[in-house]
């Protein structure tokens, strides 16, 4: 690890332990605490009043890469998470106001998260340019196949609309994930760790060491607070926030078909919601004991502390495996 990237894990971490128990303090004096849905499993119902938006916390990380970098790629990655982040607060807020645990329509999210995926993307294009003009890396050209550069440049359209649905995809399959103590935050660790090798081993993009690293100290230190028995949740603000920084942390990485991969866990748990909705709405019948699928381990019997364990060590095994096939390649 670079100096300067242990600086910043450091630094976060050390804010965000410091921030947390003020900022759950302050959160209890709002009362902007956390409503358990009425469909969610009855061990949930316990959770109602727990503080939310502590994900809050992670924007100190897009802040600290600032201090240390003001590329181009940095503006966009802290203009990415702090707009995801600005589309959950609005979301929570409007939760907790409505006394209904309704927020932000699905669709009003998905447009909003679109609209500043595509900001990100005019930022940092100028920036990610990779092959013949007009055209924008998803594969690192830094990876090699039998000594030769492996890259993978596509037309600039098609960057664009990928990248759109990488993101906008990438969020809501992480808010989708954050339904249990330490869920979320424990699933995207291994992922994160991915990038950040990659970023210092053979994309050479520095920017993404620096924030991978300093978010990585924001989330260790916010787990502290949120492992079971939890004292604050992300909310929205946090889950979405994270979710962009996986997707654009790939993009500017030049390794966008990572994703699926590194975020399997989540990708998994996005499924699970839609195979069970269309199932529902086509034949009547459930695939899932309900959706999305941490539930559906958790109505099987398993504790909610054996279904985040169990979800932790998958997205480890997915994100080692990403490490291994990157390896095969630089060396074949």
């Amino acid at each position: 690890m670079n100096v300067i990237a242990l600086g910043a894990f450091a630094l976060t971490f050390t804010i965000a332990y410091l921030l947390a128990p003020a900022l759950i303090q302050r959160l209890h004096a709002l009362k902007y605490g956390q409503l358990a849905y009425e469909d969610a499993p009855q061990t949930h119902q316990k959770k109602t009043g727990t503080p939310t938006m502590g994900g809050l916390l992670f924007l100190i990380a897009p802040i600290v890469l600032l201090a240390f970098d003001r590329s181009r790629s940095a503006v966009g990655l802290a203009v990415l998470i702090g707009g995801m982040a600005a589309i959950g607060f609005f979301d929570d807020y409007s939760s907790i106001k409505s006394g209904r645990n309704r927020g932000l329509r699905a669709r009003t999210k998905l447009l909003a998260s679109a609209v500043v995926a595509a900001v990100f993307l005019a930022i940092v294009g100028g920036e990610a340019l990779s092959g013949a003009c007009g055209t924008q890396a998803l594969w690192s050209s830094g990876l090699y196949w039998f000594g030769q550069p492996c890259g993978l440049a596509v037309p600039l359209w098609f960057w664009w609309v990928l990248g759109i649905l990488a993101i906008t995809g990438s969020t809501h399959a992480v808010n989708l994930t954050d339904g249990l103590d330490g869920l979320a935050a424990g699933t995207i660790v291994p992922p994160l760790l991915v990038l950040f090798v990659f970023a210092q081993r053979f994309s050479g993009t520095m920017t993404v060491a620096t924030l991978c690293a300093a978010s990585l100290g924001a989330i260790g230190a916010f787990l502290i607070f949120n492992r079971y028995p939890a004292r604050v949740f992300m909310g929205d603000t946090g889950s979405l926030a994270l979710g962009g920084l996986l997707a654009g942390a790939a993009i500017v990485s030049g390794v966008t078909l990572l994703i699926p991969i590194i975020g399997a866990v989540f990708v998994a748990e996005a499924l699970s919601v839609m195979i069970q909705v269309t199932s529902f709405k086509m034949t009547k019948r459930r695939v899932f004991r309900m959706s999305p699928l941490h539930h559906h381990f958790e109505l099987g019997g398993w504790p909610e502390t054996k279904v985040t364990r169990r979800f932790w060590t998958a997205s480890l095994a997915v994100s080692a495996l990403a490490i291994v096939l990157a390896f095969v390649v630089r060396v074949a």
